[in-house]
């Protein structure tokens, strides 16, 4: 451990064990202590050091928001990811002039705009963007599309690495596919109609080397296949699905896996780790933008995915719950900043 590490060591364990108190019930401590126990070291503190490790002006890939009822329409989207990978997207406009760009259907690009447009970023394209950012005139990001076949999906990959040369890829709340190449719900279901095939994306990244950060609270989302094991024993459909075949579980890995009991939450705890770091408590996800963005993903149209309504609950914890849980998450931090 680096003499940095060690300094915030203790601050990092108690994020940690925050944000993955699993009031959800869905298993996630369990996903968490192997996941430490991999990265031998608390998860926010190793994901915050990736970003703090970010050059300056360079290009981050990142994405979220996926298709939440793909059965029924690609353009329903839920409520916990974007509002994460939004806090995400400004800390890096702000403390490194990335530009970000975020990659989801071309169904939800448009609610993904409004997301980061809420949080305080200017949504251009990449040219745009990418000149924003070198004057460091504009926190901005860009959106992309990216498409909804494996087949389209793997050349798609090379060809965006190739284009943007991120510094780094991150992932939040995106399902990845699982050992039969089917994208699962946590019931089981298979809902990968309309799914813009991402696990792709980050399956090249990983082959070339490109650092990765992903976050997750279930099992099925991309960078759980470094705790596959974990998530067949605890989590539900983890082992089989209700129609047999294989788990939930998503096959794709990480660099960096952060758990947490909501994805956001973990997003939060890791802009909690990088702040310090920085010595930026601008870069602190404050409960008033919790707040603001979660109401903003009901003008959107954002479901909660546990109570299958549009509201400002997420996975099912009331709103109240998400909002003290920013305001716990710089508590903890605020003494770094002493």
């Amino acid at each position: 451990m680096s003499a940095a590490n060690t300094i915030f060591a203790g601050m990092d364990d108690r994020l940690d064990r925050l944000v993955n108190l699993d009031l959800g019930g869905r298993g996630v401590e369990h996903l968490y202590e192997v996941a430490r126990t991999r990265q031998g070291g608390a998860l926010c503190g190793a994901a915050a050091e990736m970003l703090a490790d970010v050059p300056l002006g360079t290009t981050v890939l990142v994405t979220t928001g996926s298709v939440s009822r793909a059965w029924i329409s690609p353009t329903i989207g839920e409520n916990d990811g974007p509002a994460g990978a939004a806090a995400v997207v400004r800390a890096l406009a702000l403390s490194k002039r990335a530009t970000c760009v975020v990659v989801a259907e071309e169904t939800l690009l448009d609610g993904t705009a409004k997301i980061l447009t809420s949080a305080g970023l200017s949504v251009l394209p990449y040219e745009q963007a990418r000149i924003a950012s070198n004057d460091g005139s504009l926190a901005v990001a860009s959106t992309r599309s990216f498409p909804v076949t494996d087949s389209e999906a793997k050349a798609a990959s090379a060809a965006l690495l190739d284009e943007l040369k991120p510094a780094l890829v991150f992932s939040t709340e995106r399902v990845g596919r699982n050992a039969d190449g089917i994208y699962c719900s946590m019931r089981g279901i298979d809902y990968g109609m309309g799914r813009a095939r991402i696990d792709y994306l980050f399956d090249e990244a990983l082959a070339r080397g490109i650092p990765s950060v992903c976050v997750g609270d279930g099992g099925n989302e991309i960078g759980m296949g470094v705790v596959a094991d974990a998530v067949r024993r605890h989590v539900k459909f983890g082992d089989a699905r209700p129609e047999g075949g294989a788990g939930i579980g998503a096959v794709t890995g990480t660099d960096v896996l952060v758990t947490a009991a909501c994805s956001n939450w973990g997003c939060y705890a890791i802009l909690g780790a990088l702040a310090a770091r920085l010595k930026r408590p601008d870069l602190l996800h404050s409960p008033k933008m919790e707040e603001h963005l979660l109401r903003r993903g009901v003008d959107i149209g954002l479901i909660n995915s546990v109570g299958n309504v549009v509201d400002a609950d997420v996975d099912g914890i009331p709103l109240q719950t998400h909002v003290a849980m920013t305001d716990l998450i710089s508590a903890v931090v605020r003494p770094a900043f002493r």
